[in-house]
């Protein structure tokens, strides 16, 4: 029996699959080794009772993927939204892979901007089969036939739901190139369609892994060293191993694990632990001590990437010059969801059950650990509660970490690992700390016409094995991407990064680079256009390189009705950004709050995404990056005290947004017909500037270190 044999028999008897490869072809999958009667890397499932099921390959952490991908298949397909569902798909480079990494993964607001064409295809080709059985069962030309929310017609004397056409489309070709929509045509993509996994997270039948129960399941809680670097010395486990329930005390390269019957079990003895550590190869220092020396480190030359004109003849010539010096702390992720995962090993075969952001690779970093055949891990794909960026780890440490403490308890079955909170802010992969200096004068007209920054900050690519995604020229483009030269045009004009040593674990934080970068480049614009005598809109108006950039600007600037009147006691101020091909300008209101804090009463946004697949999911995460942009730029910063231990364990120390202090948001999306792009991260890096220059406005006073809590800017 040929595969392709095997394929139609399977297919006749299930439904219709279509089997996409990349690129989309038979032949393709048959070169990729795929087995079975069919591809597994199908996107597309249509059941005989109608419902269609779109194998979503990136994680759902509430970013949207698993509606916006299903959008994009429903609407080439012309199904109703009622029948569509969807799964996760298993870990599998050749079928799965994101086409911007060349592996799976979700990151960098990709999903969308990665998966356009290829779900497209996927549905217009399942169309196509539908329409083609349609064709031959009626005896009728496919042209003149019509498919409208699940329902394949021709003329008024036939009609066929998909369910009633899966088994005969399954025994046709794959169109390998089918005939995609117009964007006239599109009924789904561009409304506001419900989100698929809304009612499933409702009513509590979503699984996250915290949720994964398996017989005999053994839990944990590790006790991980008090500094960055810090290794395990001698342990007395008698207090731990004397607490009921508990099973074993094992104690690992990255900490000391407790395994018992329950977590609260698990927990209770950690707490009981005698731990000797070794501080020999540890980070020390301070947060203060590290500032100091990023300081120093940017008043240097620095590596230049991006130079224009003679930026010190400028300064020296200017009318008016100024200086700023910008301090960015460490952020923590803060997920309501801490990192977890279910590791059940039987034999030589290994189940994982987790939200992983990163699938092949992490999957393939524990069947090492383990000394199991990649293959015999199967990956169980679950909802995740948040991330942030902090599940997609270049190393893969968490899963290792899992994956370690599974193979320490030294039997078959299932281990539960689960993060405590404190587990999670004290466990770094944290937002570098960053210093920025910036020089800028203006002429005699008040136009800028130096423009000078250096950033100094750590690298979390060079090193790992993202070093050759991320930073292939040896230059890491994350610490500074986003800088004043990648939006404005300045005559004279200097951008230069130093690369700093740090024994703290750090990681790509929403939005990465931008985070910092979108601070000290708007807030600093900001001050120069002030200094110059100009309008804070017009100005940037006449400063942008993209059409699009001006666009979202104006029209933010019309929403918020910047030229009209203002309530007594409170000013605007606004930003715009460009970040992994989106536009997203903002404009805040604020007042001052009774603790000498920023209180922001309204934010507008105007985003251009290109074309918008689902504004409600678009609107949803203008408005989560909003909260979490403000939160963190007003409350938030992960301090290392003496010695490099983290001050901070929980929510009462590292303080986040509350529900009161949450702004009203108007996000107008500017309607596209380019090729979408992401909306997961671009939201975050305006808000904080916006805010800082509504305060600078209110206060006369600079915010440039944050938070705005901080004891500087009292």
């Amino acid at each position: 029996m040929t595969i392709e044999t095997s394929r139609r028999d399977f297919l006749a008897a299930s439904g219709l699959v279509i089997g996409l490869s990349l690129p989309l072809g038979r032949a393709a999958a048959a070169a990729a080794g795929t087995p079975g009667p069919f591809q597994p890397n199908a996107f597309v499932r249509i059941a005989a009772d109608d419902t269609v099921t779109v194998i979503v390959k990136h994680v759902e952490f509430g970013q949207g993927p698993s509606t916006g991908l299903t959008t994009i298949l429903a609407d080439e397909l012309d199904a109703d939204w009622a029948q569509m569902r969807m799964e996760f798909s298993p870990a599998n480079d050749a079928l799965y892979k994101n086409l911007f990494f060349g592996t799976m993964g979700t990151g960098g607001s990709t999903a969308m901007a990665n998966s356009w064409m290829q779900m497209r295809t996927a549905g217009a080709a399942a169309r196509a089969m539908l329409v083609e059985a349609a064709a031959k069962r009626w005896g009728v030309p496919a042209a003149d036939i019509t498919v409208s929310k699940g329902v394949v017609s021709h003329g008024a004397h036939h009609r066929a739901r998909f369910g009633e056409l899966a088994a005969d489309a399954a025994a046709l070709p794959v169109p390998e190139n089918p005939r995609l929509k117009t964007p006239d045509q599109f009924t789904l993509i561009g409304t506001d369609t419900p989100k698929l996994d809304s009612l499933a997270k409702t009513n509590g039948s979503a699984m996250f892994t915290m949720d994964i129960v398996r017989p005999g399941m053994v839990h944990t809680a590790i006790l991980h060293p008090p500094a960055f670097g810090a290794a395990v010395g001698a342990v007395d486990d008698k207090a731990a191993l004397a607490v009921p329930g508990v099973v074993a005390v094992r104690a690992i390269p990255q900490g000391v694990v407790v395994y018992a019957k329950d977590s609260f079990t698990a927990q209770k003895a950690r707490r009981a632990l005698k731990v000797d550590w070794d501080f020999a190869k540890a980070e020390t220092r301070s947060s203060d001590e590290m500032f100091r020396v990023y300081a120093e480190a940017a008043q240097g030359a620095g590596t230049e990437s991006e130079k224009t004109g003679d930026v010190q003849g400028a300064l020296q010539s200017a009318a008016k010059t100024i200086e700023a010096t910008y301090f960015f702390p460490f952020l923590v992720h803060a997920p309501m969801e801490p990192l977890d995962a279910v590791i059940e090993k039987k034999g030589d075969r290994c189940d994982v059950w987790m939200g992983s952001q990163f699938q092949v690779g992490e999957m393939g970093a524990i069947a090492q650990v383990l000394g199991v055949a990649p293959d015999k891990v199967s990956l169980h794909q679950q909802f995740a509660g948040g991330s942030f960026g902090r599940r997609a780890q270049p190393d893969a440490g968490f899963a290792v970490e899992a994956a370690v403490v599974a193979k320490a308890f030294g039997e078959d079955g299932a281990v539960k690992h689960v993060w405590s909170r404190e587990n999670d802010i004290r466990g770094g992969r944290y937002r570098p700390l960053a210093v920025h200096r910036l020089r800028g004068g203006i002429d005699a007209a008040g136009k800028i016409a130096a423009w000078d920054q250096t950033v100094a900050i750590q690298s979390f690519a060079i090193g790992t094995p993202m070093e050759k995604l991320v930073a292939p020229t040896g230059i890491d483009t994350s610490m500074f991407e986003g800088s004043g030269t990648d939006d404005y045009s300045f005559p004279n004009a200097r951008l230069a990064s130093v690369r700093m040593e740090n024994g703290v674990p750090t990681l790509w934080w929403r939005s990465v680079g931008h985070t910092h970068t979108a601070y000290a480049t708007e807030a600093f614009l900001d001050e120069l256009l002030v200094l110059g005598g100009q309008d804070p809109v017009t100005g940037r108006l006449a400063l942008l390189k993209e059409p699009r950039a001006k666009a979202v600007l104006t029209r933010v600037a019309e929403i918020a009705k910047w030229d009209g009147p203002l309530v007594t006691g409170r000013a605007r101020g606004v930003a715009v950004h460009k970040s992994f091909g989106t536009y997203v300008a903002q404009i805040a209101e604020v007042s001052k709050g009774a603790d000498g804090l920023p209180r922001v009463h309204k934010v507008w946004c105007a985003v251009d995404c290109g074309m918008p697949i689902n504004p409600n999911v678009i609107r949803a995460q203008m408005e989560g990056g909003i909260g979490y942009g403000l939160g963190h730029a007003l409350y938030a910063e992960l301090v290392l005290g003496e010695g490099g231990r983290v001050a901070q364990g929980n929510f009462d120390s590292y303080r986040s947004l509350r529900i009161n202090e949450m702004p009203a948001v108007e996000v107008s999306i500017i309607k596209s017909t380019e090729n979408p792009t992401g909306v997961g991260e671009p939201g975050l890096p305006p808000i904080a500037p916006a805010i800082a220059n509504a305060w600078r406005k209110l206060t006369g006073k600079s915010v440039r270190r944050l938070p705005f809590a901080h004891e500087e800017n009292a």
